[in-house]
């Protein structure tokens, strides 16, 4: 078993260093949260703690730093992903952790790349991030006390919830939807229904 606690510190210095108070409370909020829920559905809290201190690395990169991460890591973005920080900011932040601190764990690496979108059959470790990111203590939107009922029961009936707001709100303010999230939602949708059979 690798031992994280070393990078963990560091990047936990980076990032303080370069986030905004708020955005660097958001990021141990999740670590926090990550850790707790790790504990209940027997995941490697080690890993979630490193996914989630790495889950929001890129969100406040500007934009010339965006671009030379790009070059240097060779990261490839879908179209969507290319306009957006919002959705780019993951991908960034795990080829930071593969190729800058080490990180070679493909189940910590997915993670950090789709806390954003999440994806179809992510694992448990990659469910734990998606949720931890939409829940934790400083988050406060509508229903979002229901998710947090629901992410102690069952991870997959709280990322349901997840995408019912989610998508709902980027319809409502013409955003446009990942792909990823729309097949994710499709996915956990037809667990539960074939749960309820």
């Amino acid at each position: 078993m690798e031992n994280y606690n070393n990078i963990f510190e560091e990047v936990d210095g980076k990032i303080r260093a370069m986030m905004t108070s708020k955005r660097y409370r958001h990021v141990i909020g999740v670590v926090e949260t990550s850790s707790e829920l790790a504990g209940i559905y027997g995941t490697d809290i080690e890993k979630c703690r490193i996914a989630a201190i790495f889950h929001d690395y890129a969100k406040q990169f500007t934009k010339a730093q965006i671009d030379k991460t790009i070059i240097s890591h060779s990261v490839e973005l879908d179209s969507l992903e290319s306009e957006s920080i919002q959705l780019s900011h993951s991908k960034l932040a795990a080829a930071i952790a593969r190729n800058e601190y080490g990180i070679k764990d493909e189940d910590i690496l997915n993670a950090i790349a789709f806390h954003t979108t999440g994806r179809a059959e992510m694992s448990e470790l990659e469910k734990i991030i998606f949720v931890a990111d939409s829940i934790e203590p400083g988050r406060k939107y509508p229903g979002v006390e229901a998710i947090r009922e629901h992410a102690y029961c069952s991870l997959d009936k709280a990322i349901l919830i997840i995408y019912k707001h989610t998508i709902s709100y980027l319809l409502n303010s013409e955003h446009k939807i990942h792909p990823d999230s729309v097949i994710a939602r499709n996915y956990f949708l037809d667990k539960s229904n074939e749960v309820n059979l």
